[in-house]
């Protein structure tokens, strides 16, 4: 029967507590700097809040759970759990592929801090990278983004993974846009899952936080004393909004899919929209790789307007459209991405769908681009 379970039951179930007659069903945060120590030292004990807290374990279980890792690490960032990945795999004298049409403060993380060190650097597109893959080697890393953000592309990642697998290249990949619920990366072929959690996981607006997912042990230890000695760590607060957020993870995503698909399928004949990037629209052209590894296809579309100034109007004129950089949250947002330094045109615009009714935000997007 378990694996049968919905992904609103999953959602709850990744967050339940362990049954004790008397404690509480959602344990409070455990915000504690510093424990109680025994002086015949036991190292499976807390003693240090950097090192580890009973609510990150929680969080990381449930997270593992939904990712069907082995384990996961919570980080104070997205980005901070991906540095964290490419500082302890990335050594000099070994390659990185990085994705040239993703999160472009990856892009810059590599010129500044792994080209320096002596890491090659290859930015390759979607289209390319299991291409580009095919001269890795022994060491190397490829980190794929899919769907890419913000363009939506979908990267093939069962023949990425193979083709890594063969040169004995470690994949990487960014599940951010994606989510658990989306697609199961390691299920794929990838060693490792990274993602930012402060999108539609924690889905409120309210907190950063990201996280590495994988099934190799010794991996994940080495990521663990990174994570420990740089204090790229998350506080137990925080954690514990992501965890409380998670049990209603399943029930958003639904609506959030379901508002993107529904957006997508609206717009791609709007005659004010130049052209739609969902990959769960038949016709566009990740949809048919996104079919065959992706369960839901997210709640992000990407539109092109006729300019910088026609997505302003856009956001002018709607009711229920707020201008946000971020993605993933209840409340439906936009973003020019030109303004952050992406190449994409002056009026391309990342649309990212909230839990609000459907015909509520078909009505209010289409007044709105009149």
């Amino acid at each position: 029967m378990t694996g049968s379970y919905g992904d609103s039951t999953r959602s709850v179930k990744a967050v339940a507590s362990e049954y004790v007659p008397g404690a509480p069903i959602a344990p409070p945060p455990v915000p504690a700097a510093a424990y109680h120590i025994p002086f015949d030292e036991d190292d499976s004990l807390d003693s240090y809040g950097r090192r580890s807290n009973p609510t990150w374990r929680q969080l990381e279980s449930a997270l593992a759970q939904l990712e069907g890792a082995a384990g996961a690490l919570i980080f104070g960032s997205g980005m901070a759990a991906l540095t964290a990945v490419l500082r302890t795999l990335a050594e000099p004298g070994r390659k990185v592929v990085v994705p040239a049409d993703g999160y472009y403060q990856v892009r810059a993380y590599a010129a500044e801090f792994l080209a320096p060190r002596g890491v090659t650097v290859t930015p390759a597109r979607c289209a390319q990278i299991c291409d580009v893959a095919e001269d890795v080697g022994p060491g190397d890393v490829v980190l794929a983004e899919s769907p890419s953000n913000p363009g939506l592309d979908v990267v093939d990642l069962h023949r990425l993974g193979m083709v890594c697998r063969a040169r004995g290249a470690t994949l990487v990949v960014d599940n951010t846009t994606a989510t658990p619920l989306g697609q199961q990366p390691l299920s794929l072929g990838a060693d490792l899952v990274v993602a930012s959690a402060t999108k539609a996981l924690a889905g409120h607006h309210d907190v950063l936080a990201g996280y590495v997912a994988g099934s190799h042990p010794e991996v994940m230890q080495r990521v663990e004393r990174e994570r420990l000695l740089a204090g790229a760590v998350l506080g137990a607060f925080e954690a514990w909004l992501v965890l409380r957020s998670l049990g209603s993870f399943g029930l958003r995503f639904e609506r959030q899919c379901q508002n993107a698909a529904a957006v997508a399928l609206t717009l791609r004949s709007h005659p004010a929209v130049r052209s739609v990037r969902y990959p769960g629209l038949p016709g566009d052209p990740s949809h048919a790789v996104a079919s065959t590894q992706m369960r839901r296809f997210g709640g992000v579309v990407a539109i092109e307007l006729a300019s910088a100034a026609a997505v302003h109007d856009l956001v002018g004129r709607s009711a229920l459209l707020v201008g946000a950089t971020s993605f993933g949250g209840i409340h439906s947002s936009v973003d020019r991405r030109a303004r952050w330094g992406d190449p994409v045109p002056a009026g391309f615009a990342r649309l990212s769908l909230g839990i609000e009714d459907t015909d509520d935000l078909l009505g209010d997007i289409e007044q709105a681009l009149c």
